[in-house]
Formats: C-alpha cells, sequence, structure tokens
C-alpha cells in the first residue's frame, strides 16, 4: 500500500513502474520529470542522470535480424546440453551461426520531490535509463573457451563498442528490484536509519555492559566508562542531514546537490540499511592538505564553494572524499581552535564536532 504524507500519496515501487511503463523509448530527463508530477498530485519532481555507466548481466541471444530469441544463460545451457557439454563441439557448432548477444547498458538517474520545508523532507527515486544494443557474437570467434563458465560469461564482449545502428531497444527507464531503496522518503528512511542502530546495540547491552579494558599495568576500566556514549552512537546518515541542517548548506535543497546510493537488505538475517552520498557538483581539482597553509587552504575551500555553487559544500565533499581529503577538514579543525582561522559560528560547530568523531562515505 502506497504511504500517504499528509492528504498527498508518496509513490512506491509500483505506482513509479506504471508511470515508466508509459513513457516513450527515448524519453529524457524532462520527460520523466513532467510524468511522475503529473501522475503523483502534490509533487513537482526534478530529474538528474550521473555519469556512471554500467552493465547488466541481463543478456539476450539475438537473431541477425535482431529479433530477441531467448534469455543468454538458460539458453546456452540448453545448447550445452544438446553436445552432451562438449564445450568444443558447441563452439564449433556456434561459430558457424549468425547468432549474437544482446546487452543492457544505462547511467544512473535520480528524480526528486520535496514533501516539506526541511533537509530531509523529499522523495527520492533511484532508476537506471537503459539501452539494450547487439554486444557480439555469440561465442567467442577467437578463441575456443575451456570450460562451461567460460562459455556462460561472455568476456569478449567489448563494452565500449556501442554505436546507435547497434542499438535494440531503448534508452528505457528502469526501476531496481530493490524495492525498498528505489523510492524512498528521506526523511522516513533517516529515522529507519537511526532506530535499527539504536536496536542493535541495545540488543548487545549484556554485552557491552560486561566487557573491560584491561590496561598494561592490569588495571580494569569497564568499556562504559571509556565510552559513555556507546549506545547514542549516530549513524553517519543522519548525521549527514544534521550536519547540512546546522550549517550555511542549510539554504539550499539537499537534492539540488547530493544524490543517495540507498541500500536496504539482509545480510546473515540482520537488515542492513544505509547509503553512500554521490555527488552531482564536482570541483574541477581535487583538494589535499598536503604542505599547503592553513590560510591557503581556507582560500581554497571558498574557491571550491564558489565553484559549486553551495556554501559550506567544501565540508560536504570532505566526508565524501574524492574532491576534498579529510585531512583538509583536520588542518582547519586546527587551525580554528589555534584561533589562527575563523568560520560562521554554527559552520565551525560543524567541522569541530566531526574532527571529534569523524565519519565519511
Amino acid at each position: 500500500m502506497a504511504e500517504t504524507l499528509g492528504t498527498a500519496r508518496l509513490p512506491d515501487h509500483a505506482s513509479v513502474e506504471a508511470v515508466l511503463a508509459r513513457l516513450p523509448a527515448g524519453a529524457g530527463e524532462t520527460a520523466l520529470a513532467a510524468a511522475l508530477t503529473e501522475a503523483f498530485r502534490g509533487f513537482a519532481f526534478s530529474a538528474t542522470s550521473i555519469d556512471d555507466q554500467y552493465w547488466r548481466d541481463t543478456r539476450s541471444v539475438l537473431a541477425a535480424d535482431g529479433t530477441r530469441l531467448a534469455e543468454y544463460r538458460p539458453w546456452m545451457e540448453a545448447e550445452l546440453a544438446k553436445d552432451d557439454g562438449d564445450v568444443s563441439a558447441l563452439w564449433t557448432r556456434l561459430q558457424g551461426t549468425d547468432l549474437q548477444i544482446s546487452e543492457w547498458r544505462g547511467n544512473s538517474v535520480y528524480a526528486f520531490a520535496a514533501t516539506g520545508p526541511g533537509a530531509a523532507d523529499y522523495v527520492q527515486i533511484s532508476l537506471g535509463r537503459e539501452i539494450e544494443w547487439r554486444a557480439g557474437p555469440i561465442v567467442n570467434p577467437a578463441y575456443r573457451p575451456w570450460s562451461e563458465e567460460a562459455l556462460l560469461d561472455p568476456s569478449w564482449i567489448a563494452h565500449d563498442d556501442m554505436s546507435d545502428d547497434k542499438v535494440v531497444a531503448g534508452p528505457l527507464y528502469r526501476l531496481p528490484k530493490r524495492a525498498g531503496s528505489s523510492v524512498v522518503h528521506v526523511r522516513t528512511f533517516l529515522a529507519r536509519c537511526a532506530r535499527l542502530e539504536r536496536d542493535k546495540r541495545e540488543a548487545r547491552r549484556p554485552e557491552m555492559e560486561g566487557r573491560v579494558w584491561v590496561g598494561s599495568d592490569g588495571t580494569r576500566t569497564p568499556f562504559l566508562e571509556l565510552q559513555p556514549n556507546w549506545f547514542d552512537f549516530v549513524p553517519r546518515e543522519v548525521r549527514f542531514f544534521q550536519d547540512w541542517e546546522e550549517s550555511s548548506a542549510r539554504g539550499a535543497r539537499m537534492y539540488e546537490h547530493w544524490a543517495l546510493d540507498i541500500n536496504d537488505y539482509e545480510h546473515k538475517g540482520q537488515r542492513e540499511i544505509g547509503f553512500i552520498t554521490r555527488p552531482l557538483h564536482l570541483p574541477t581539482d581535487k583538494l589535499e592538505a598536503g604542505e599547503l597553509s592553513v590560510h591557503m587552504l581556507m582560500d581554497r575551500i571558498e574557491a571550491i564553494d564558489r565553484e559549486v555553487g553551495l556554501p559550506f559544500a567544501w565540508f560536504f565533499m570532505m566526508t565524501h572524499g574524492n574532491s576534498v581529503e579529510p585531512d583538509v577538514g583536520e588542518a582547519i579543525a586546527r587551525g580554528l581552535r589555534e584561533a589562527r582561522v575563523r568560520l560562521p559560528d554554527h559552520d565551525a560547530k560543524v567541522l569541530l564536532r566531526w574532527a571529534d568523531e569523524r565519519y565519511g562515505f
């Protein structure tokens, strides 16, 4: 059942799939956003893509005219059975055909719609925009596979050899099968993150209350005396949004600058949820502390904020790590404590809190 927010019905996996099914092949981000806005009254959607090309392992067998004949792996297994498992015989037989393999290639797309004024008050929909293309011959024409697995895993496909004349279908939008992470109300998701972390730690209370730290002199100190806030741990996902709301970045919408690569799955009987932040706007150059003075670092972070178009952007880039190294934050935090540099009070508070208890993605 679809979740509601006030009188508005929030999108869910099934309802978004219905919208995507009505979109024509080749629809762009503007058409996607418009279709979602029309389908879910009360929400104004935007959409953006990320250049992160991927290939799905779902492949098909194609006839010479592009007709899709079957799913690749079960078809190949059945063909192998016809030759009594003789890989060499099957390879020789298939070399004489004009059959080909198709593959789905795509990139990530995110759609967003605000549900309120807070940083986490929005819906995020994670999709792929994918093209099916003729990726290569049914078997490697140059080398005979030496095992069944080498035959079933078409490693001879050249992923970078796609051209318009090889397109079989698409571009089409596709939701991943993970319903719990593809259509997400972010504030609800953060509350779930905090609750699950709290429950996991509470379940370990007897263990942690009995744990002690033995010093080099034999002194025994209860673990919880050394870590009194262990049960109050705040997940990094929650801290990221808390820092946004308490910093100069709060004047901008989170989703105008960041997408969330969300995971929600079961592992060994335990639910694991969280996300990796994905920047939508990257600075041209990576910033490392190196031998730079703290004053030079201040100049560099201000340049990053201007380039990205967001105050305190450098800090959130730093928690991601790819564009701003954490040692930059450490150096500026030392400069603040030594009164050699200044930041707005709310930004200084956020940075110093991070320096005392670091997190990152």
